[in-house]
This record gives C-alpha cells, structure tokens and sequence, in this order.
C-alpha cells in the first residue's frame, strides 16, 4: 500500500481532524478574554499536526507490513493462503480473518464433497462399464455359435442377455437423471396390480427358464406415486430377487394396507442376505457376500431403488435371512403424510 493510498483510506480521520483543530482554533480566538496568544495557538496547532502525522505514519508503517505479507502470501502460497496470513492485529482484522476462514472450511467442504462425487461416479462408471462387457461378449459369442443352426434356447439365452444389458443402460441413465430428479416427476394415483404384470411380463423368459413360481396377491390397491420412477424401483427389488432365487424358488407379490398408508411386499425363498449386510445393501457401489460369490453386480440397483423412493415420499425397508429368505417392502404414505416428509 502507498502512502497516497492510505492516507485516501483515512481521509474521514483526516476530516475529523481538521474540523477538530479548527473549531478549537476559533473558540480560543473568540475568548474575550484574550488569555492565550496567538503564538501560542500556533504553536499548539503545530503540535497537534505533529502528532497526528506521527499516529498517520506509525499506522501506515503498520498496515504497510501487514499487507506486504499478505501480498507475498498470495505470491507465494495461494493454495494455503489462509495458513500463511500474517497475525491479526487489531479487532477489524480479526473479523476478517475469521471470515476467511469459514469461507475457506465451507469451500473445502464443498470441494471434498465435489471430488467424492466425482469419484464415486467414475467407480461407478468403471464398474458399469465393466458389467457391460460381459453381456456383450455373451451375445457375440452366442450369435456366431448360432449362425445356421439357431434354436429357441439359444435365442431365449441371447434375449436374457439383452434384457440385462437393458437394465444396466437403464441403470446409468438413472443414475445420471438422480440430481435433477425433480424436473422429472409427476406424482397420482396408480393401480399396483398393471404395473407389477407388466413387470414379471418383462422378465417372463428368467421366470420360465428358472422354474420359478410367482405368486401374486392382494394387488388391487391405488398409490400416489410416479409410475415411470416406481417402475424402476420395482425392477431394480424383482430382478435382484430373480438372481438370488435358485431354480424352482418362490416369489411372491402382495400388498397391505393399514393406517399408516399402503405397502408393497416382495418376498423371496432365495439364498437371502447374510446379517453383516443387511445394514449395508443400499449404500452405493456395495456388493457383499452375494455380489462377491454370486457375481454380476454393480452395487447400484437398491441404492437407486431407495434414493429415488425417498425423493418420491416412499420408504424401503429389507429383512432377510441367510439362506432362507429376503423380503422387501415399499412403503407408501398416506396422503397428509406426504407434507410431513423431511427434505
């Protein structure tokens, strides 16, 4: 800072002083009484005008250093500026600091944030990408091996093929669309019962070539919800319950309703969810025990299948035991509870 520029900083201090000193100028002129004389007013005016130099030019030397390191800092050490500050020295300076320093933590903050989303989005990406591979070069292999000789079982395994790579396509542009979920959406009512047969009609042939049962029950009941976003979900629960129930298993579909609202059930006699897991299952990109031994998993379907329930004013809860049975419920409030939803 030059010395122009901060006595331009304190020109209200320079103001006060010469309203100052002249006021009392004038009233010791005006004394009728003609004590003190007029060199003697001079000679206090001089000395009040040394003073106040002396208190401008200490100050000034002051804030000279004071902004010096600022300025080296921001040379030198932009990226740690806040940690390289020179010492408050007086209260405004204080306030300053502070200030800086709860705009540094929230920037941080914002930028961890930032960098963790980033990263969980290339996991993800990597693993999607991965998964994808395998469907592709299943369908490649089947497609040569069928040339000329191309038999019902071959195209049934090459269309289960396809339909999994759907749900993984459809899985990415989900996850893509989560964050502006809300331009996207239009909640009313909607009979359970059409959605969830379309559904099993969808994976009619894993059903057929499985062996398993699906029992439909107590469907008849209408939902306030979003039927493209439900329909995701519903996917995401019936397709993970299709790959950990074994050859001639049991799925059944059915619907409560209570005080409370309206619940959705869909329960399995799979290889279930060991207990360690259970708490873990709709944290993103987690597989457990039955992704690691079961393979084919992205981690992906039940966290999408709970965030984007949430944002529709739906609740998803699992119980499962290993080796028996996994049972997941969708829960849907009744009408006034909807306002009640935390944001």
């Amino acid at each position: 800072m030059r010395l122009y520029e901060y006595l331009l900083d304190r020109k209200h201090s320079l103001l006060f002083y010469l309203f100052l000193m002249s006021f009392i100028t004038v009233v010791i002129s005006l004394d009728p009484c003609k004590r003190v004389s007029a060199e003697n007013i001079m000679y206090v005016n001089g000395v009040a005008l040394l003073s106040f130099l002396v208190y401008l030019l200490g100050g000034y030397c002051l804030k000279r250093r004071f902004y010096r390191q600022i300025r080296h800092s921001l040379a030198e050490n932009p990226g740690e500026l806040l940690y390289t500050l020179p010492t408050p020295g007086n209260y405004e300076q204080r306030l300053y600091h502070r200030l800086l320093e709860k705009f540094h933590f929230e920037q941080r903050n914002q930028l961890e944030k930032l960098y963790t989303q980033r990263k969980e989005n290339l996991e993800f990406t990597t693993s999607w990408v991965h998964e994808i591979k395998t469907p592709l070069a299943t369908s490649r292999l089947l497609i040569e091996n069928s040339r000329g000789k191309c038999s019902d079982e071959v195209l049934d395994s090459l269309e289960e093929e396809v339909i999994r790579m759907d749900g993984l396509v459809e899985q990415v542009l989900y996850y893509a669309r989560i964050d502006d979920f809300a331009r996207d959406y239009f909640v009313q009512e909607w009979e359970l019962k059409p959605m969830v047969k379309k559904l099993v009609k969808n994976h009619a042939r894993i059903f057929i070539g499985k062996k398993i049962r699906i029992d439909l029950v107590k469907l008849d009941l209408v939902v306030l919800t979003d039927r493209k976003w439900l329909m995701f979900i519903l996917n995401q629960v019936l397709s993970n319950a299709l790959k950990y129930t074994p050859d001639g298993g049991v799925i059944r579909i059915y619907a409560e309703e209570n005080p409370e609202g309206k619940t959705l059930v869909i329960s399995d006699n799979g290889v279930g969810i060991k207990a360690e897991d259970i708490e873990r299952v709709f944290t993103r990109g987690f597989t457990g025990y039955n992704g690691r031994m079961f393979g084919r998993s992205t981690g992906m379907g039940l966290y999408l299948a709970r965030s984007l329930a949430r944002k529709l004013g739906h609740e998803i809860n699992i119980a499962s035991k290993f080796g028996e049975y996994t049972t997941v419920s969708i829960h849907f409030p009744r009408l006034g509870d909807y306002f009640k939803l935390p944001n």
